[in-house]
């Protein structure tokens, strides 16, 4: 065998393999936590209004420390794949720039934030009782979409926690210079889908349907 016997898998699979594992890890943990795995998601929930800022900051702690413990046993049992394939960090591809990547963990964020806004939202619940339990199926679809994307571009972040995690154990130079990518990025593409879904979109329904009301009642 190779020596890139593990790499058959290449994006395709590498994507399919993370938007599976949200898919199910938002699937178990909804009813605990509302499927909180993301600081990001986190984030733009805060913004909303969804979360509190004690329960936001609880769960972004618990999010880093639940990452590092994950890298870690990985490092501890799979130590020779972990060091081939730099220990899974995140950082910015050669040939792209920092705008670049800035970009596409914008842009990838948002898409993952605002399907979550979609999939969980509670007027489209109460009208479709089917929703809340197909709610984790687009979010990991939405995960495996911009893995398939931005994986060339910065090995795919969209989830502060996980690129934290990351640095941490493989504590190389590359990855902690480039981590401020895989928060501010995230971070804005969070805030960026709150408020469009929050403020603007249910905002603008909330207008059409009030207006539609008067006309009827008039």
């Amino acid at each position: 065998m190779g020596d890139d016997d593990c790499g058959g898998v290449g994006i395709l699979g590498i994507a399919w393999a993370f938007g599976g594992m949200i898919f199910i890890l938002v699937y178990c943990t909804a009813g605990i936590s509302g499927g909180h795995i993301n600081p990001a998601v986190t984030f733009g929930l805060f913004l909303a209004r969804k979360v509190s800022l004690v329960r936001a900051i609880l769960y972004m702690a618990a999010q880093c420390l639940g990452a590092i413990c994950g890298y870690g046993l990985v490092k501890a049992f799979q130590k020779s794949y972990y060091n081939r394939y730099g220990g899974g960090a995140n950082s910015l591809s050669e040939g792209y720039s920092t705008g670049t990547g800035l970009a596409a963990e914008i842009i990838g964020t948002f898409v993952l934030v605002y399907t979550v806004f979609s999939a969980t939202d509670p007027k489209r619940s109460a009208r479709d009782s089917h929703v809340p339990v197909l709610a984790p199926l687009p979010i990991g679809f939405a995960v495996f979409m911009v893995h398939l994307a931005t994986i060339p571009i910065t090995g795919t972040g969209i989830n502060p926690a996980r690129s934290f995690g990351a640095a941490v154990i493989y504590n190389q130079n590359k990855p902690w210079d480039d981590q401020w990518i895989f928060w501010v990025g995230p971070f804005i593409g969070a805030a960026i889908a709150a408020i469009y879904h929050q403020y603007i979109l249910r905002a603008s329904a909330a207008k059409a349907l009030g207006s539609f009301r008067s006309s009827s009642v008039i």
